[in-house]
C-alpha cells in the first residue's frame, strides 16, 4: 500500500535523523521482492532428560564479579542434559568456548541441547539515594558517559554532511547542556565554539524557552546572541521528559559554513566595517517545528539578506546533517535516562560540573596575581589582569585597559572572550574532566562595554571569534606564566567564486613552556580543525596544492623552543578570489622568561607574469590561472634563556 510505504518512511527518516519533509517526493531507487516457499520440516535431535539429581562440577575456581570474589564451581558442556539448571555464578566450558553465569543468573539446558540464561534475582536498582555526595566511580562513568554522547553526535553530523569544511576539515563542534544553558561535556573538538554556544542555549530559552515542543530545533548565527562569527551556525535542540512536559537536555552543535554569504566568497571578508558585510544573520529560527523542516522558510532567509548565502543547496545540506546529529544525541540522553533514572542524572550533571569547579579551583590555589599587555598587530592593546583570592579560591579575569571596539572585524563579542578564558583554566587542570561551565564557577570575568572584546551590537566581528580569540588566551597564558605565545592566528585563508568556495585555518608553531618545548605545525589553542587532504582539496577544487612543511628556524629560541610555524603553497588553475585574515604578522609571537619571539608570519601571490605581489595580514586578492598563494605562519616564543 503506498500510503503506508510513505509512513513507513516518513516515520523511519524521523527517527534516523530527527525530521520529516513530507512536501517532498519520495524516489523508490529499488524494490526487492522475497518469496516464501514451504519447505520440508526440520528435525532436531532431541536431548535426553536427567533421571534424578543435578549435574555435578568438573572443577572449582573463583571469579570477581559485582565487586567481589565468589568461588564458583566449572561444569563440562558436554555432560548437561535437558532441564538442567545452573544457578550463578558459574562457569560453563566447552570446545570453543565459555560461558560465565553471573550471580542472579540462571543458565537452563532446553530438549534441543540449547542454553538459556535468564536473570533470577532482580537487579539493583539505581536510587538517587545518597547522591549528594559524589560516588567515584559513577563520577567517573558519568564524565565519560556524558562526553560519549557528545562524541556520538560529532560522528553523525561528519558522516552525514556534505561539505569540505564539516566533513573533512571537521570544523564543527558538539556538546551537551543542562535544562538552563548550562555547558555540561563536550566532544573533543573547537573550543571557541564550545564555551560560547552555552548562551545561544540561553538566548533560545529567553526567547521562546515556554513555547518550545518535543521535536522542535533552533538555529541561530548573530554573535550578539551567543555566536561567535556568521559562518558559524548554531543548531539546538530541547531533550524532553517522557511526557513531553520538561526539558532535561539541551543537544547542541555548532558548524562553521564556508559561506553564508557577505561581501566576498566565504563569508570572511577582510575589509568589512558592519555585521551586514559579513553574510546572512540568523537569530532564534524555529527550523524544525514538532519534526517538520521547515526547508522552504530557512531557504528565504538564506536568500533575504543584502549580501545573501551564495550556496543555498550547501548550507541546507548541512544544516540537515546538524539537525540528525543532535537527534542522536536526543536519542542517547534519553537512554541514559531510561538506564539510570532522571534523579541520578540529575544529581551526577551536577556532580560533574562540581568536579570541573572544584579542579579549577585547585589551579587557582597555585597561581598567582598576573598581569599581561598584549599589542594587536594595528597596535591596539589587549590587557588582562589576573587577581587571586587564595582564600577562597577564586580569581577575578579584568581586562579593563583593553582598546576601544575597532573599526575594523577584529572585535569579539563577550560570548568569544569567556570562551578564551574557560579554555586557558581548563588547559591549566592536570585531570582528565570535561569542559564545562563549572569552570568558570571560581572565576570572575570584568569585560567593559565599547572595547573590541565587547562591542556595540552591529560591529563586524568574523575576525574576533578566530583572531581575537586567539590573541585573549595567548594574553592570559602570558599573564599567568604558563605558557609564551603560540602562533596566536588561525591563519584564515580563503578563497572562491560565485559558485565555489573554500575555508581553511592553518597551523603553526606553539609556544614552549616551563620544562617544555614547542609543537611544530599543529592548530593551536582556540581552533582545533584538520586540514583538508590534497586529494580532496585537488578534486573539489580547481587548485594544486604544490607545498605544504614545516618553516624551519621560526621558532622562538630559548632553554625550551618554541614550535616552527608552516608554509603552504597553493597554485590556482581558475580566477578566484582570495581573501587572508591572519594575526602575528607585524607583531611577533612573544617569549617568556627570557626566551626569544618566535618569527612573525608573511604571505605573497607569485603571479603567472613573474611579478610577485606582498599581501598583509588582512587582505585580498584577485587569482588568475597560473598564480601561486604562499602563506608562512608564525612560529611560537621560546621559554627562559637559552
Amino acid at each position: 500500500d503506498h500510503a503506508e510505504i510513505v509512513a513507513a518512511f516518513t516515520a523511519a527518516h524521523r527517527a534516523r535523523f530527527g525530521f520529516a519533509t513530507p512536501d517532498r517526493a519520495l524516489v523508490v531507487e529499488t524494490v526487492a521482492v522475497e518469496a516464501v516457499a514451504p519447505g520440508e520440516a526440520i528435525i532436531e535431535a532431541v536431548l535426553g532428560a536427567r533421571a534424578v539429581g543435578a549435574p555435578a562440577p568438573v572443577d572449582q575456581t573463583h571469579i570477581w564479579s559485582g565487586g567481589a570474589d565468589h568461588a564458583t564451581p566449572v561444569f563440562d558442556r558436554t555432560e548437561l542434559l535437558a532441564g538442567d539448571r545452573i544457578a550463578g555464578p558459574a562457569l560453563i566450558r566447552e570446545a570453543n568456548a565459555t560461558t560465565v553465569v553471573e550471580p542472579g543468573w540462571t543458565a537452563e539446558v532446553t530438549a534441543l541441547n540449547h542454553m538459556i540464561l535468564r536473570r533470577t534475582e532482580a537487579r539493583p536498582a539505581l536510587f538517587a539515594s545518597g547522591t549528594d555526595r559524589a560516588d567515584p566511580v559513577l563520577l567517573e562513568l558519568f564524565n565519560n558517559l556524558f562526553m560519549n554522547v557528545a562524541e556520538q553526535t560529532g560522528a553523525v553530523l561528519q558522516n552525514t554532511s556534505q561539505s569540505v569544511n564539516i566533513k573533512e576539515r571537521l570544523d564543527f563542534s558538539c556538546a551537551i547542556f543542562d535544562g538552563t544553558g548550562g555547558l555540561v561535556a563536550n566532544a573533543p573538538h573547537v573550543p571557541v565554539h564550545l564555551g560560547a554556544m552555552g548562551e545561544s542555549v540561553r538566548t533560545v530559552l529567553r526567547a521562546r524557552g515556554a513555547t518550545l515542543r518535543p521535536g522542535d530545533v533552533v538555529a541561530l548565527n548573530n554573535p550578539y546572541n551567543g555566536g561567535t562569527h556568521l559562518p558559524d551556525v548554531t543548531v539546538i535542540t530541547p531533550v524532553f521528559d517522557e511526557a513531553g512536559q520538561d526539558i532535561l537536555f539541551f543537544v547542541g552543535n555548532r558548524g562553521h559554513h564556508a559561506d553564508i554569504g557577505g561581501i566576498t566568497p566565504g563569508s570572511t571578508p577582510p575589509a568589512s566595517h558592519t555585521l551586514e558585510e559579513e553574510g546572512v544573520v540568523i537569530d532564534d529560527f524555529l527550523l524544525v517545528d514538532q519534526g517538520h523542516l521547515r526547508e522552504a522558510a530557512f531557504r528565504a532567509v538564506l536568500a533575504g539578506a543584502k549580501y545573501p548565502a551564495r550556496s543555498p543547496d550547501v548550507n541546507v545540506a548541512d544544516i540537515k546533517a546538524q539537525v540528525a546529529a543532535n537527534e542522536k544525541g536526543v536519542q542517547e540522553l534519553q537512554r541514559v535516562v531510561g538506564r539510570y533514572g532522571w534523579d541520578m542524572v540529575r544529581a551526577y550533571m551536577r556532580h560533574v560540573m562540581d568536579n570541573a569547579e572544584e579542579s579549577v579551583r585547585q589551579v587557582i590555589s597555585r597561581i598567582g596575581d598576573g598581569r599581561f599587555d598584549y599589542t594587536m598587530d594595528d597596535g591596539a592593546p589587549l590587557r588582562v589582569v589576573v587577581k587571586v583570592d587564595h582564600i577562597e579560591r577564586s580569581a577575578v579575569v579584568d581586562f579593563t585597559g583593553t582598546g576601544a571596539q575597532r573599526g575594523n572585524n577584529f572585535n569579539a563579542p563577550p560570548a568569544v572572550t569567556r570562551a578564551a578564558v574557560l579554555y586557558v583554566f581548563r588547559c591549566l587542570v592536570g585531570t582528565d574532566i570535561p569542559l564545562n561551565d563549572g569552570c568558570l564557577k571560581p572565576i570572575e570575568i570584568i569585560i567593559p562595554p565599547g572595547t573590541f572584546l565587547s562591542p556595540l551590537p552591529g560591529a563586524a566581528v568574523v575576525a574576533g571569534n578566530t583572531e581575537v580569540s586567539q590573541a585573549t588566551c595567548n594574553a592570559l597564558f602570558g599573564a599567568l606564566g604558563a605558557l609564551a605565545c603560540s602562533q596566536a592566528t588561525m591563519n584564515n585563508f580563503l578563497f572562491g567564486d560565485a559558485t565555489r568556495q573554500y575555508y581553511e585555518t592553518i597551523c603553526g608553531g606553539t609556544g614552549a613552556g616551563p620544562d617544555f618545548n614547542g609543537t611544530d605545525a599543529v592548530q593551536t589553542h582556540m581552533t582545533n580543525t584538520r586540514m583538508t587532504d590534497p586529494e580532496i582539496l585537488e578534486l573539489r577544487y580547481p587548485v594544486v596544492q604544490e607545498e605544504f612543511s614545516i618553516r624551519r628556524g621560526s621558532g622562538g629560541i630559548g632553554k625550551f623552543h618554541g614550535g616552527c610555524g608552516s608554509r603552504r603553497r597553493i597554485r590556482f588553475l581558475e580566477p578566484m578570489t582570495a581573501v587572508i585574515v591572519s594575526s602575528r604578522r607585524n607583531v611577533a609571537p612573544f617569549g617568556l622568561a627570557g626566551g626569544a619571539d618566535g618569527a612573525a608570519g608573511r604571505q605573497w601571490v607569485d603571479r603567472a607574469d613573474g611579478t610577485t605581489q606582498i599581501l598583509t595580514g588582512t587582505d585580498q586578492a584577485e587569482l588568475l590561472p597560473g598564480d601561486c598563494f604562499t602563506i608562512e605562519t608564525p612560529g611560537g616564543g621560546g621559554y627562559g634563556a637559552g
